[in-house]
């Protein structure tokens, strides 16, 4: 199976074929599976070099001229390094863009804690406006694409990672969708958390939604769910761990609730080492997901959930 990253630049240059609004830009990665693309078009692929403040000035500038520019590169040069340029540039001009990562929290470890953003998410939650996906495989990541990319003059953030969970689902862009029923809580599982959220809480008898679009948050389709499940909330999300903890708080703020926020934790791990490695040492690994979500909803709640 293909990875998202490795579907993004396919499907990107269909769409820049198929609409004359389209632009990318880039800042050295990914160049390489735009080559054809650049060749096709030559105006509307353009590589600022490693320059990733200008290549987010560049995007606003494309875009107040009527274009629907897609960005890419790594998560930690699209967010945290231009965050001036997405605040200013795109934020306060009111301009959109289409911003698509690569290497999420720690996809690639090797590259060390330059190339990890686990705090990507969290910081455009700083900013107003912004439609953030994550998908959870590289079906899913297609269908985000042709989404963002559609949404007019929209600030889109589709945050892309190697790990993806086993099957795409169906999704709307907009709404989570119900996995499993229960009635002992419910746990809302990001992206490529679904697999391991699925294994960690087979048996018991909770509810499980699926988010693969973050922001907006689907606060009614949580609510929705509390109303047979309970009050008691688990989000699980491929980034930094709370992330989501306001929304969920914000969505029943009418109601006694509880919320517990796993991810990745704040503390850097300094030996690199592999991505499962670091999925184990955060806590994401299905036996570590079911002692925690287990402990926080109570070990009387192990029944069978209804699917």
């Amino acid at each position: 199976m293909d990875t998202m990253r490795e579907r993004f630049a396919p499907v990107v240059s269909r769409l820049l074929d198929e609409d004359p609004r389209v632009a990318v830009v880039l800042a050295e990665i990914g160049v390489d599976g735009f080559r054809d693309a650049m060749s096709r078009h030559p105006d509307r692929v353009i590589n600022v070099g490693i320059r990733e403040q200008l290549l987010v000035g560049t995007a606003a500038g494309l875009a107040l001229t009527g274009l629907r520019p897609v960005v890419h590169t790594f998560a930690s040069f699209l967010v945290e390094r231009p965050f001036e340029q997405l605040k200013l540039d795109l934020g306060h001009q009111d301009t959109g863009a289409v911003l698509v990562s690569a290497a999420a929290s720690f996809d690639w470890p090797a590259g060390g804690f330059t190339h990890m953003a686990p705090g990507d998410v969290a910081l455009l939650d700083t900013l107003d406006g912004w439609t953030v996906h994550v998908p959870g495989h590289p079906d899913e990541a297609e269908s985000l694409l042709h989404h963002a990319v559609a949404a007019g003059d929209d600030k889109v953030y589709v945050r892309l990672s190697v790990q993806s969970n086993r099957r795409g689902r169906v999704i709307d862009g907009q709404h989570f969708s119900t996995v499993r029923e229960g009635r002992c809580g419910v746990v809302v599982a990001v992206g490529p958390m679904l697999d391991a959220v699925l294994a960690a809480t087979e048996g018991l008898d909770v509810t499980v939604l699926y988010a693969t679009t973050v922001r907006p948050f689907d606060a009614a389709g949580l609510r929705r769910a509390t109303e047979a499940a309970g009050t008691d909330v688990v989000l699980v999300e491929p980034y930094l761990a709370g992330t989501s903890t306001a929304a969920v708080n914000e969505a029943l703020a009418d109601a006694p609730h509880r919320v517990l926020g796993l991810g990745v934790a704040r503390r850097e791990l300094r030996r690199y080492g592999t991505i499962e490695e670091h999925v184990a040492a955060h806590g994401l690994d299905p036996a570590s997901l079911r002692e925690r979500i287990g402990h926080f909803l109570g070990a009387g709640q192990v029944t069978t959930g209804r699917r």
